[in-house]
């Protein structure tokens, strides 16, 4: 069985949801939770189309019907986790009767959907950035890992909490380090040891053991001058970050800035340097994927121009401030350095990885990798910790002047600002402009026809596209996604985070529709 929750797996990630998909025509169970009908409820048993922002109401109603009819796993809690009491007290105080109104599931769905969930072992959870992206965020996951606990779904092959990342090697970029917690291999920053260790390793001293900077941080620190360079790679955050508006004043406020990427975006026009990186099919080293799965990319074809590998760029930059990196390639960098400093890793070497890939934590070369972790119930810090949370709400609700809930999320046929998908013909006449899904009711009550310009407005900003009336968006919902400057989200989105992650609340802000 499969629990597909703030995840539109048929266009965010249509490989994986083909595995789903062909899964369920052999027989396997779906149930999917998310406020929209999207393609992937043509295969389930069950779609819960939630309020947005409700999560965790609903998965907590979840657990007390769970816990209150006893159709939980009780000897995996009894033995492989800490926390049981508190989570059963907080569960206790959200029934399903009261969760309803907030979620806006009724009662006895609820209490069905548990009851199914329990019925089957294991169930694989599957969830995207319709989790994360909300200013309770880190609660969402937590409370998933809750639900995925309670049922006993951890430490099991084809169970476990499954994290559909947002974009390509998401999780290689943080096992390298590129958090600002942790060195490579999640060892945190704030160790003594770990900090001692990264510095013999890279012939330094004086390596702060303070966590770094976050992203909002970071271009708040931009206008206030506590950042005063700031170096961007691979990201196009100009059209990326919530609120355009307020984002190019923070990136022109930028002392020094500094650009790296494949070609010339709405960032590098605040750049005071660009430099020309390879890209991916131009470059030979190693992506991760969600299964922690470490497999090679070789070279297609040359890098045009004065383009140069990333980690070449790097080294140089390092040269010059007197540091003579000894590594002078992918494999070198790997074999020699991240594998040798980062335990999880260090059976991980280039001549293991040339079929298909090796999966950490990986600590020897005799090893043949882990295909699931927690095995037997024995997670990382001993016993897997329940961490309760209580439901809130988004950080901005409907009202009276802005009485819609805008989420946005991806399309099929383009990849985020489309810096490279954009400069495809064929995608283009696919889709060549951004739309504003709204609900039959929504359109019929303001009068408004499907492919009809409209305007749609926040207290940030206002973009002009054409309405797309869908039976997938219900009513009270406007839905878009950031593909395309001029009808970007994100001269509407909300600058709100989630006080722990520092993750925007892209899934929910304010709205209002107008004829134009």
């Amino acid at each position: 069985m499969f629990l597909v929750i703030g995840s539109n797996m048929t266009e965010a990630h249509p490989v994986a949801a083909t595995f789903v998909k062909n899964a369920v025509l052999n027989g396997a169970r779906l149930v999917v939770v998310d406020p929209r009908r999207h393609r992937l409820v043509d295969f389930a048993d069950m779609h819960l189309p939630l309020k947005v922002g409700s999560d965790i109401a609903l998965l907590n109603a979840i657990m007390h019907v769970l816990i209150e009819e006893n159709l939980y796993d009780k000897a995996f809690v009894a033995e492989h986790t800490t926390g049981f009491d508190q989570l059963k007290e907080t569960v206790q105080a959200c029934p399903p009767e009261k969760a309803a109104p907030v979620c806006g599931i009724d009662a006895t769905t609820i209490r069905k959907v548990a009851r199914l969930l329990a019925s089957v072992k294991p169930v694989m959870v599957c969830y995207t950035l319709g989790i994360t992206e909300h200013t309770c965020g880190k609660n969402n996951v937590m409370s998933v890992a809750n639900l995925q606990m309670l049922l006993g779904n951890m430490g099991v092959e084809m169970g476990g909490v499954n994290p559909l990342r947002g974009q390509n090697n998401v999780q290689g970029a943080c096992d390298m380090g590129a958090l600002p917690n942790v060195y490579p291999g999640y060892q945190p920053v704030t160790d003594a040891k770990a900090c001692e260790k990264f510095e013999t390793a890279w012939q330094t001293t004086g390596m702060s053991q303070e966590v770094g900077l976050m992203i909002p941080q970071m271009m708040d620190g931009l206008v206030d001058g506590k950042v005063r360079g700031f170096y961007i790679f691979g990201e196009n955050l100009a059209n990326t970050e919530p609120d355009i508006h307020k984002v190019e004043h923070e990136l022109a406020s930028a002392e020094f800035l500094v650009v790296q990427d494949i070609f010339l975006n709405e960032t590098t026009r605040f750049a005071d340097v660009v430099l020309p990186a390879a890209a991916w099919s131009e470059n030979d080293g190693t992506f991760t994927n969600s299964e922690r799965r470490v497999s090679r990319v070789r070279t297609a074809s040359p890098a045009p121009g004065v383009a140069m590998p990333n980690w070449w760029i790097f080294r140089e930059i390092a040269r010059r401030f007197g540091h003579a990196w000894p590594s002078n390639s992918g494999r070198e960098i790997w074999d020699n350095e991240i594998s040798m400093l980062a335990p999880s890793l260090g059976g991980i070497k280039y001549h293991r990885i040339e079929g298909d890939g090796l999966q950490w934590p990986c600590p020897t070369v005799e090893h043949p990798g882990t295909a699931y972790l927690h095995r037997g119930g024995q997670f990382t810090c001993g016993l897997g910790r329940f961490t309760p949370a209580e439901w809130t709400p988004p950080a901005e609700v409907p009202d009276e002047n802005y009485p819609l809930v805008l989420s946005t999320g991806r399309r099929l046929y383009h990849y985020h600002t489309r810096t490279q998908t954009g400069r495809c013909e064929g995608l283009n006449d696919l889709l060549g402009e951004e739309t504003a899904d709204i609900s039959f009711v929504d359109a019929d009550r303001l009068g408004i026809e499907n492919g009809e310009r409209i305007r749609v407005k926040s207290r940030r900003g206002e973009v002009a596209v054409r309405a797309n009336v869908t039976p997938e968006v219900p009513q009270g919902m406007v839905w878009m996604a950031f593909h395309f400057r001029e009808g970007n989200a994100n001269w509407l989105t909300n600058a709100a985070f989630d006080p722990f992650t520092l993750t925007a609340e892209y899934k929910a802000c304010a709205v209002r529709i107008e004829k134009m």
